[in-house]
């Protein structure tokens, strides 16, 4: 048994150039926006939408993702403290980002993005979106793994991981994967649901799978995550969990909702009138005519 314990001591810092350094959790970050940015490209290109609704977008998400999540976790869970100090509130390299303020965040942004850019329902672009947040949702519990952070209670799994780094002497369940496999296995999901079956054609279905897939491991995974912040142990007392949970049990009714929702509604095809060339050949071809 002891054999089989792995003792986890990954530097978070991936490499160092002069002053600056770049962490496993940012680029894991970064990397998850760039192939999120061409997997949203290739299915506005399927279905023939603006190419020029692709950069939009993309700024959309990305400041509700850092924005959100960095507010989710000042109001959530530490709010006590930075009501105290405000000003640590935009250092954000310090740590402290909270998935579910993200995706609240992100959910008003796209539809913003529906009002005022696609004019389309709301439906159609989140039924991509989600697609790749799952994806980056998993690329970003590998970056959390290699900051030996959020991880969960003691164990006598052969897979515990020993957190070194943190001082920590017996194993524990590590978290981070479990949630980032989760994760990848609904974004292996979510890809075949739009390639293989049309899903993006029942609106929300993809969306309420997602919701469903995400929050529903979020919060059973939360029972042998150790406790994030002091305040938690009060509410775990009192209601048997933690804010994750709390804040997970919402989302999971919403996806419940919305798949049963796209299930008795008929199929939906949307049409553009300044469609996204099928390829790039095609693109040069209409610029040279």
């Amino acid at each position: 048994m002891i054999e089989s314990i792995i003792y986890w001591n990954a530097d978070p810092v991936m490499f160092s150039l002069g002053p600056l350094s770049v962490r496993w959790y940012g680029l894991m970050f970064a990397v998850g926006f760039i192939i999120g940015y061409n997997i949203m490209e290739r299915m506005f290109r399927h279905e023939g939408a603006p190419e020029r609704w692709l950069g939009i977008l993309l700024a959309y998400v990305a400041i509700a993702t850092i924005v959100g999540a960095r507010l989710g976790h000042v109001f959530f869970y530490e709010w006590d403290y930075y009501s105290q100090h405000p000003g640590e509130i935009v250092k954000i390299w310090n740590g402290g980002l909270a998935s579910h303020g993200g995706t609240i965040a992100i959910i008003i942004a796209l539809f913003m993005f529906s009002w005022f850019t696609s004019h389309k329902p709301a439906s159609w672009v989140f039924d991509k979106i989600v697609i790749p947040v799952a994806l980056v949702g998993a690329m970003i519990r590998f970056g959390n793994l290699m900051n030996s952070e959020i991880y969960g209670c003691a164990t006598d799994l052969p897979w515990g991981f020993v957190f070194v780094r943190n001082g920590e002497t017996v194993p524990a369940h590590p978290t981070q994967l479990y949630e980032s496999l989760c994760y990848l296995v609904l974004f292996v999901v979510l890809m075949w649901m739009y390639w293989k079956k049309n899903a993006q054609e029942r609106p929300w279905l993809i969306t309420g799978v997602f919701f469903i897939g995400i929050f529903l491991p979020r919060f059973l995974i939360e029972y042998i995550k150790n406790v994030q912040v002091s305040s938690e142990y009060e509410m775990i007392a009192r209601y048997g969990m933690n804010i994750g949970q709390m804040l997970s049990i919402p989302f999971i009714l919403i996806g419940v909702f919305l798949v049963c929702r796209a299930l008795a509604h008929p199929r939906v095809k949307f049409s553009f009138p300044d469609k996204f060339p099928e390829n790039p050949a095609d693109k040069k071809k209409k610029n040279h005519k």
